[in-house]
């Protein structure tokens, strides 16, 4: 079993800056890539960025250039960096971890959410 606890959201004004971290215990070989998910009120979720375990990154059109997501794998935390935001930033902010295929029978599941963290941008 694998748990994932969201921390570093608030409050904080358009045009500034936070940075959210997850960390992961438990049985941390259930854990491969890695992403943050956003969902608005009234929306859908969505994918905000994702890390595999080798250190490859992928960002929604939305954020790009604007966060930087990055993991220590040591530590076993993801973080998500997020620099000039805007009130359409404002969501509950998600991590999320993939299971490798090799393990997912032992590690009962294919993957594993965090319980969220509240960003909200004023403007």
């Amino acid at each position: 079993q694998v748990h994932l606890v969201e921390s570093g959201g608030g409050l904080v004004q358009a045009g500034g800056s936070l940075r959210l971290s997850c960390a992961a215990s438990g049985d941390t070989i259930c854990l491969s890539a890695m992403a943050w998910y956003r969902q608005a009120p009234g929306k859908e979720r969505e994918l905000v960025a994702t890390i595999s375990s080798g250190g490859d990154t992928y960002y929604a059109d939305s954020v790009k250039g604007r966060v930087t997501i990055s993991r220590d794998n040591a530590e076993n935390t993801l973080f998500l960096q997020m620099n000039s935001l805007d009130p359409e930033d404002t969501a509950v902010y998600y991590c999320y971890a993939d299971t490798p295929l090799d393990v997912r029978a032992w590690c009962g599941t294919v993957d594993y959410w965090g319980q969220g963290t509240q960003v909200t941008v004023s403007s």
